[in-house]
């Protein structure tokens, strides 16, 4: 997979939006790893939630050129930075200004990614709409994505994807655990140690 072109991003506006790091990459390097098994299911619709600056999202949309990709970002700066991505890298792209993805109610997705805010702060410290709602994910850095998890089997078609990032100070196993009560099995695709910080990206699936 290829890395999308970034240049016509301006390195003030990273002020306001989360700038592409080793997350990231990391979720793009488990996409390009998974890339044959997304390939085969032919996938329609892909979502990312949370896109930020829009490289996860665009990098798919360059390796499944024939998908339709959206996402969402609560941070309305982010959005515009996602729309400038896709269009940047030729991706056909449509990006939502919307908390989480609370508003597909009728919408089913093949693909969904989510690189959430997972670092542990208070609670009081999630909820926001600038560039601290990239990070701030409240206890056991899952607020945020706990909800998230919840809202999949409703978004998700019965054939579809979802690819998590998380670290390991969010217990992992726990979200194994809550997604196989909506009966989603699990893999781990890829982990990568990154300073003191354990890395990894986890795939659901019926």
């Amino acid at each position: 997979m290829e890395t999308p072109y970034q240049n016509h991003i301006d390195k003030a506006d990273f002020d306001f939006v989360y700038e592409p790091a080793e997350d990231s990459f990391l979720l793009i390097d488990a996409l390009e790893k998974d890339l044959e098994y997304l390939q085969l299911r032919k996938p329609t619709f892909c979502l990312e939630v949370g896109s930020g600056s829009g490289v996860v999202i665009t990098a798919l949309g360059m390796a499944l050129p024939k998908a339709l990709c959206f996402s969402t970002d609560i941070n309305l700066k982010a959005c515009n930075m996602t729309k400038s991505t896709a269009i940047r890298n030729n991706v056909l792209l449509d990006s939502i200004n919307m908390d989480l993805a609370t508003g597909f109610v009728h919408h089913k997705f093949d693909v969904v990614i989510f690189n959430p805010p997972y670092v542990v702060t208070e609670t009081n410290e999630c909820g926001g709409c600038g560039i601290e709602a990239s990070w701030a994910g409240g206890v056991k850095g899952r607020e945020i994505t706990d909800r998230l998890l919840h809202m999949i089997p409703k978004i998700l078609t019965p054939n579809g994807t979802f690819y998590l990032l998380l670290i390991e100070d969010n217990i992992p196993l726990e979200v194994v655990q809550i997604m196989s009560t909506y009966n989603y099995k699990s893999e781990t695709v890829i982990t990568r140690k990154v300073r003191n910080e354990q890395q990894l990206v986890l795939k659901f699936y019926r």
